[in-house]
């Protein structure tokens, strides 16, 4: 077979691959389940999380038409690029929450207990959603359907501050979620 024949027909198996594996190819839509909780929601900013050079996410927020407001509802989609066993998920997130200020152990705990319940196992292309209900609860969802609510005003904060608070440990990820200046921050 010719080089030039050869590429084209690899091209073709290519896109026949692509378009079998169903579904959207970009995450561009929340999962239906979450769309049916937060029918408002559309892509404001993402950004792509890195440790030590290494891929670890695709984090996208999602807002209502004013864009981010901590008293309105939003979600923070992560799309993983690697495999994490959820409950190391749950320890990452309350050193995080620790970072951000929170001291309490024994909510701390508590929380960690919540998150490694609630969080799955994740592998390369596993999408969890945490929907944010301020003042009242964080609501978390695979792609599949609804995994768990965490009803504590004060856990919302908490939680999605990883990402979105002002003292957060990846203030150039927060400021692409956001679409603002990392020069602003």
């Amino acid at each position: 077979m010719r080089p030039e024949t050869l590429r084209r027909w690899l091209l073709c198996v290519g896109w026949v691959l692509c378009c079998s594996l169903g579904g959207p190819i970009t995450a561009n839509e929340l999962p239906a389940v979450v769309s049916a909780d937060a029918p408002e929601l559309q892509l404001h900013g993402s950004a792509v999380m890195r440790r030590f050079g290494f891929k670890i996410y695709t984090a996208r927020l999602w807002t209502g038409r004013e864009g981010y407001r901590p008293d309105a509802p939003y979600a923070l989609d992560l799309e993983y690029a690697m495999a994490i066993d959820g409950a190391d998920l749950a320890k990452t997130s309350v050193s995080e929450m620790r970072g951000l200020g929170y001291d309490d152990e024994p909510l701390l705990m508590r929380w960690a207990q919540a998150m490694a319940a609630a969080f799955p196992d994740v592998k390369k292309g596993d999408r969890l959603i945490g929907l944010a209900r301020p003042g009242v609860e964080a609501r978390f969802y695979s792609a599949q359907g609804f995994l768990a609510s965490i009803t504590d005003p004060t856990f919302v904060d908490a939680f999605f501050g990883i990402w979105l608070n002002p003292a957060t440990s990846a203030p150039k990820a927060r400021a692409e979620l956001l679409n603002a200046s990392t020069s602003a921050w």
